[in-house]
């Protein structure tokens, strides 16, 4: 199902210039917040489990699982590129398969990574707080990476739908709104993290093994859905 050529591409793809500057700038802000709060108001268990769950959590794993979801697939159907690869022996669910692999590793290194070090400058992992929202944002770079990948193979306008998702539903209905809550990836990997960190600094509205189902369906179905998408997508409608 990997394919090693599929995947030196979209790794070109997704690390060209202008897509690497914004994610390294996501985590580097990240890095920076951290450093001015270990600085001003020294090793705090609670503002540690606030920073990490208000920026990197909830704003840079989502913009990153969007850059690197869409970016995996999307820019490749708008300039009509995708014809090429389409035209190869290559089976289209092997195809969405690969950018997946491809999309869930650029999110988890620039967004788990830089979440371990920012925990880890905040309160040195007191309470498990950093291995806790380290192992949230794993686990939702996988559901994030499938969703916009689906986003960016039946959508020209994936990028924008992506941001809507992340920044609108998940960082205001999703805190905001209980029912909204349930459908929220951040809230699921908040239950993951919940079960690793100490009592009471990491919470969610979605119990584990829900979250944990949720997860698991969403990153199937999105990835299986795409390649569905893809296998039936036309090359003479790809011009």
């Amino acid at each position: 199902m990997y394919n090693p050529t599929v995947a030196r591409l979209t790794y070109r793809a997704l690390l060209g210039r202008r897509r690497a500057l914004i994610l390294f700038l996501l985590p580097a802000f990240l890095l920076a917040i951290a450093a001015a709060v270990r600085v001003f108001n020294g090793a705090d268990d609670q503002v540690a489990a606030d920073v990490l769950g208000g920026f990197a959590l909830a704003t840079m794993v989502p913009l990153i699982g969007v850059i690197a979801g869409t970016g995996a697939i999307g820019p490749e159907i708008d300039d009509g590129s995708i014809v090429y690869l389409l035209s190869k022996p290559v089976k289209r669910p092997s195809i969405i398969f690969t950018k997946l692999i491809v999309a869930v590793a650029v999110t988890m290194v620039f967004s788990a990574v830089p979440t371990f070090i920012a925990g880890m400058i905040l309160n040195g992992n007191g309470q498990q707080v950093a291995v806790a929202y380290t192992v949230a944002a794993l686990v939702a770079s996988i559901a994030y990476s499938a969703l916009f990948l689906l986003l960016g193979t039946v959508s020209r306008h994936a990028v924008v739908i992506g941001l809507v998702y992340a920044l609108v539903w998940e960082a205001l209905f999703g805190s905001l709104i209980s029912g909204a809550k349930t459908l929220s990836v951040q809230q699921w990997a908040l239950a993951v993290a919940q079960k690793v960190s100490g009592e009471g600094l990491v919470t969610s509205d979605v119990g584990l093994a829900t979250a944990v189902s949720l997860l698991i369906g969403v990153t199937v179905l999105a990835t299986w859905y795409a390649g569905q998408k893809l296998r039936t997508l036309k090359l003479a409608g790809e011009e």
